[in-house]
């Protein structure tokens, strides 16, 4: 099987520009773009993807990634069906405990019991089954025949385990090592089969750091870089990255500093976490996932600082329409 590469597009750009860009995303041969949903941009991610569906014709279109703080899990269904509509066959909903989003308006991370509660009640209102909302029946009056999919956005372990618990899907931010990729497969397993049920047509998407340069090593000194003040990159969005690099074999201390690793370690940590190099060196990267670990289906996530979430992945779409897609089989 031919492996599906999609990128993250930011909304940095008006509407009608960012579904241009998706548009030559398309053009460019990903299967696949997320749209963040920040609410504090300005910009809404569903208004986007529904314009970008307008201009195209193929990939896949999903919110990378929406979460049920600041949408409730009824408007939720009602925007994945409404994108099923608009994109049949091409839309899915990735849902998250949110991060930037949550944190503009004061609020924390959804829990695990308000995840599990929220994708159960997706899934259920998307199949046109009646839900009771503080004591208010109520369904979809409109559902389609094929429902949107669910897919968890997931980086820790337990979230792992409710993914394979509860949802149709996965898109996971653990590396690219083959031991934290088997780790992260076992947690969708234990999920599983805690619901009693198989993971056959459950689908994985591989969250993928990325950073190209022209000599790789600039790109690879992300390692050393910080976020934000009081949160390194390597933390972000979540500290359980240092336990899919520990899974890996690499072990840093949970008040580690960024500045104080080592190029050599840098490197070793950017092999494992994702693709960091020259556009060849990404290729080689990528195939060594895909015949090493049997990855399917990967998230390209420009490395960015919170100041530069929103600038838009014209080196990695370069990079990938010149290098890496005419290097890769099928």
């Amino acid at each position: 099987m031919a492996l599906k590469v999609d990128i993250r597009v930011p909304v940095g750009l008006p509407v009608p520009e960012t579904a241009d860009f998706i548009a030559q995303c398309e053009a460019a041969g990903f299967s696949g773009v997320g749209v963040h949903d920040h609410q504090h941009s300005g910009r809404d991610v569903f208004l986007t993807l529904a314009l970008a569906a307008e201009r195209t014709s193929r990939i896949t279109l999903y919110p990378a990634t929406t979460n049920p703080v600041t949408r409730h899990p009824m408007v939720l269904a009602s925007i994945a069906h409404t994108m099923e509509e608009i994109a049949p066959g091409r839309a899915l909903l990735t849902v998250g405990a949110g991060f930037l989003a949550v944190g503009s308006i004061g609020h924390p991370r959804a829990s695990l019991k308000t995840m599990r509660e929220a994708i159960q009640t997706i899934r259920r209102l998307l199949r046109g089954e009646k839900i009771t909302f503080n004591g208010v029946e109520t369904k979809l009056r409109n559902i389609s025949e094929r429902p949107t999919p669910v897919y968890m956005t997931v980086a820790g372990p337990k979230m792992m385990e409710l993914a394979g618990e509860v949802a149709d899907g996965a898109m996971m931010l653990v590396g690219l090592h083959p031991r934290a990729i088997a780790a992260a497969r076992r947690r969708l397993e234990t999920g599983a089969r805690r619901a009693g049920r198989e993971l056959k047509d459950f689908q994985t998407i591989f969250i993928t750091p990325m950073t190209v340069d022209e000599d790789g090593q600039e790109a690879r000194r992300w390692p050393q870089r910080w976020f934000q003040p009081g949160q390194p990159y390597l933390k972000y969005p979540s500290k359980a990255n240092l336990d899919w690099l520990r899974e890996s074999g690499i072990d840093l201390p949970d008040d580690f500093v960024p500045e104080e690793i080592t190029d050599a370690q840098a490197a070793e940590i950017c092999d494992a976490f994702g693709l960091f190099g020259t556009a060849g060196e990404c290729l080689d990267r990528l195939k060594r996932a895909a015949s090493e670990s049997g990855v399917e289906r990967v998230f390209i996530f420009p490395t960015h600082t919170r100041d530069g979430g929103y600038d838009m992945p014209r080196p990695e779409l370069e990079a990938f329409r010149k290098v890496i897609f005419p290097g890769l089989p099928g």
